[in-house]
């Protein structure tokens, strides 16, 4: 006897749906995305008891007629592909001609539906899967769908939902999410007969975020500088160097207009940032992921979360490219509104002599025998310095000079107070003196490498062959860090020495974990990156410490050297090393204004 069966169709668009309608969200997702597809320029969503007792999606969009109304609710009916060779290039947000049959088969159904020109338009209860009535319908012209008592019939599928307050917050975000995607769509979305979200069209995604986020969000963003590489366009805004959340619940990625969630981008995007983010934190950021779509799979997923990239490398290296020019950009401006050039101080004069703050040496003065000042005998011999400290001269600004800022004060012997045209402005002088550091260490890694130390007794181990080709092939770049290897039989290597700053106890563990980092990078990082925690520990060792008294010449030079620097904004940590208060705030806070 055959065991073997073929299910019935009823129960095989139940299973379908499982895949495709997780939750009231996923519906409101397939819905929407249908109504843009269908080119609306009003999209309303009305959702009840979070979705579980009624969704209805109102457009105005092209609608259809009675034939094409029919046909939907068939399974993997669409018009979005006819060949293999449309697969391959999907340029639409639907195109499996799931999502409506697999909707009605777990829900009571009203679909309503109308072209423009049609005199009458075309009315379907579904019920269950089951189509009960087919009628005219007099509607708006556009489509109207209804999802009733959603999971009614699969009651296994219903006890999973969460309480209604969670589901509807997770019809709220996709709603975000296809709002954001499409500025140029008004939105509406009305939550228990109360409007929650009601967004005009835009001609911007400016516009968007600030109707969506508030103006204060807004503020704290920064415009990506427009980056267009080998076929990958970046546009979009990510937060400011400092704006961080604790989750990616902010993280926003949409590539041709489709919200995805990608590992790949979101490394990428905390490579751009580099040390712009402090460990465990996550950059604000709406990203838009222009490609062609011959180059993107977006039929790997049920729901159409995840894609994969033909290049995904390629698209890597545009999205770090894009948030590094932005932050360089960003840099500017705010060097400028410090104006590195042009410090004064109002603090009266200092009677002690002015010492000088450590700072890396140039190779000249090396040779001279210049070390660090501040810091210890033996960490001077790491970065291999040696014991005199140069003459410096007192920092001084001439008399033509128009001051940005003038020094006020150190408040508890950590924070430099002083005041600009926009108001007040504290630097945390240990982050401050930690970046200068760093940039300096770093720099001199990248031309001349890192110092190296042998090991008293070299240490063989055995790679996998892929990892065992990878460092064949990457034996010059791991000597330039600092770690010197060499073969030593078949996918067995002997490792000689390791940077001098890095206490490794296990060589063989630290290799690994070097290989897979550099694995993962794009491949216009420098590998010089992946030693920067270590250089970071060091430089905050011995970076001015709080209590640290600084007088006037050396806060104007600390100053200085930190505007100077690439990412002057933070420290190595992603901490900021300036904060702004402005005038209008401090008004506020005084009562000076409402």
């Amino acid at each position: 006897m055959s065991r073997i069966k073929l299910m019935p169709e009823t129960l095989a668009s139940q299973v379908a749906a499982g895949e495709v309608v997780e939750r009231p969200a996923s519906v409101v997702k397939e819905l929407v995305e249908n109504s843009i597809d269908a080119g609306a320029c009003h999209i309303e969503v009305r959702v009840q008891r979070g979705g579980i007792s009624l969704i209805r999606v109102i457009d105005d969009g092209c609608g259809m007629d009675r034939d094409d109304a029919l046909l939907s609710l068939e399974r993997h009916a669409t018009s979005k592909i006819a060949s293999i060779d449309d697969l391959a290039a999907i340029s639409t947000l639907g195109f499996r001609g799931e999502a409506l049959p697999s909707i009605a088969s777990v829900s009571r159904f009203r679909l309503t539906t109308r072209e423009h020109d049609a005199i009458a338009g075309t009315e379907i209860l579904v019920n269950g899967g089951r189509i009960d009535t087919v009628r005219d319908g007099g509607e708006a012209p556009g489509t109207q769908i209804e999802v009733r008592s959603l999971f009614f019939n699969v009651p296994a599928r219903r006890k999973f939902l969460r309480s209604e307050t969670t589901e509807a917050r997770n019809v709220e975000h996709q709603f975000h999410l296809q709002a954001l995607a499409h500025p140029e769509i008004a939105f509406t979305l009305v939550r228990d007969d109360k409007p929650v979200g009601q967004l005009p069209k835009s001609t911007s995604l400016r516009d968007r975020i600030r109707d969506l986020y508030g103006a204060q969000l807004l503020h704290d963003l920064l415009e990506l500088t427009a980056l267009e590489r080998a076929g990958v366009r970046i546009s979009g805004y990510i937060g400011r160097a400092g704006v961080s959340r604790q989750t990616r619940a902010q993280q926003f990625a949409f590539v041709n207009g489709r919200a995805i969630e990608s590992p790949m981008v979101t490394a990428a995007l905390r490579e751009g940032y580099h040390t712009a983010l402090m460990r465990g934190q996550y950059p604000i950021t709406f990203l838009f992921i222009e490609i062609d779509p011959c180059e993107v799979d977006v039929n790997v997923h049920p729901a159409k979360r995840e894609v994969r990239f033909r290049d995904a490398g390629k698209v890597r290296e545009a999205v770090v490219a894009a948030v590094q020019r932005t932050l360089a950009s960003a840099r500017e401006d705010w060097q400028q509104k410090f104006a590195p050039a042009a410090t004064a101080s109002s603090s009266p004069p200092v009677q002690n002599e002015p010492r000088t703050l450590p700072v890396i040496p140039s190779e000249a003065e090396r040779s001279q025998g210049s070390y660090l000042s501040a810091l210890p005998q033996d960490s001077s011999a790491v970065l291999g310095m040696t014991e005199k400290a140069p003459k410096r001269e007192k920092a001084r600004s001439t008399e033509n000079e128009q001051p940005a800022f003038q020094i006020i004060g150190v408040l508890n012997r950590l924070y430099v107070l002083m005041e600009n045209a926009e108001g007040l402005v504290l630097v945390d002088q240990h982050a401050a003196h930690e970046r200068v550091l760093f940039e300096q260490l770093r720099r001199r890694m990248e031309e001349q490498g890192v110092p190296a130390q042998r090991m008293l007794l070299p240490q063989i181990f055995s790679l996998p062959p892929r990892d065992a080709e990878w460092v064949e092939r990457n034996v010059a770049t791991l000597q330039k860090m600092g770690i010197g290897v060499e073969p030593f039989g078949p996918n067995s290597f002997r490792i000689e020495s390791l940077p001098a700053f890095l206490e490794v106890s296990d060589a063989a563990a630290f290799l690994r974990e070097i290989i897979d980092e550099l694995k993962s990078t794009a491949r216009s990082t420098s590998p010089l990156r992946l030693g920067e925690d270590m250089i970071a520990k060091t430089v905050c060792r011995h970076a001015v410490k709080a209590n640290d008294e600084l007088n006037n010449p050396e806060v104007e030079k600390l100053i200085r050297d930190l505007l100077a620097c690439d990412l002057p904004y933070c420290c190595p940590h992603g901490r900021p090393t300036m904060i702004q208060i402005s005038l209008a705030e401090l008004e506020k806070k005084f009562g000076r204004k409402v």
